[in-house]
């Protein structure tokens, strides 16, 4: 991307959706994704959820920071480099991902489809992420695991549930059944799943009552 380009290491600070400030290196930058390097992580950003980018003020600057960082993504092609591609890279490796209210998830992506992928988290197990809402991801290094569990206490599980392609169909294989929407961060995001259609998504809260959802603007799906 030609605009972007001319930011290349150099230090920025840029804006997420959500209110949510990055300051860092720019290093790369992808078909529709961006790394910065925050001094202590690489941070992989979706152009999708970019609202401002500035260069970084000279005094607010830290010493050497002009110094040339190497991006850590294996693809070597610039076109190669893609938000889907870093997903597929990335499986079965140690990742902190963050995509709605106050907390990051951790964990490994199994599974990549057409708009979603499936992500295991030893806290919240088999979750499916709408790809269009995921606002950051950071890869760790392969020695790493999340809350330093071992292999044996953290197995990479795929979906126990055969997979289709598209985020709704596969939420209709859950109709019937008890279901968690965006990690729960509202008590309507609970509930019995009734229906997924046209882009709505029926659940029957614990007090019984009928909510309809908007699917695009859901971000996650997990079980109890």
């Amino acid at each position: 991307m030609a605009g972007l380009s001319r930011f290349l290491d150099k230090q920025v600070d840029i804006e997420i959706s959500g209110n949510t400030t990055f300051s860092g290196t720019l290093l790369d930058i992808g078909h529709d994704i961006i790394v910065i390097y925050d001094g202590r992580t690489f941070l992989y950003i979706p152009l999708l959820h970019l609202q401002r980018m500035t260069l970084t003020r000279p005094d607010d600057q830290n010493q050497g920071a002009c110094t040339r960082i190497e991006s850590p993504h294996p693809e070597k092609q610039e076109h190669s480099f893609s938000y889907r591609n870093t997903l597929q890279h990335i499986k079965g490796r140690f990742t902190e991902i963050f995509v709605t209210g106050d907390r990051s998830i951790h964990g490994y992506v199994t599974s990549v489809l057409n708009d979603y992928f499936v992500f295991f988290s030893p806290v919240y197990k088999t979750l499916f992420i709408s790809m269009n809402h995921l606002k950051w991801l950071t890869p760790y290094s392969n020695e790493q695991t999340p809350y330093t569990l071992n292999s044996s206490e953290l197995p990479v599980v795929p979906a126990n549930v055969p997979l289709v392609r598209n985020f709704e169909e596969q939420l209709k294989k859950y109709i019937g059944k008890l279901i968690i929407l965006d990690l729960g961060d509202i008590p309507n995001k609970v509930g019995l799943l009734q229906d997924v259609s046209a882009n709505i998504l029926e659940l029957t809260n614990a007090e019984g009552d009928t909510v309809f959802w908007k699917l695009n603007h859901l971000k996650t799906m997990h079980l109890p």
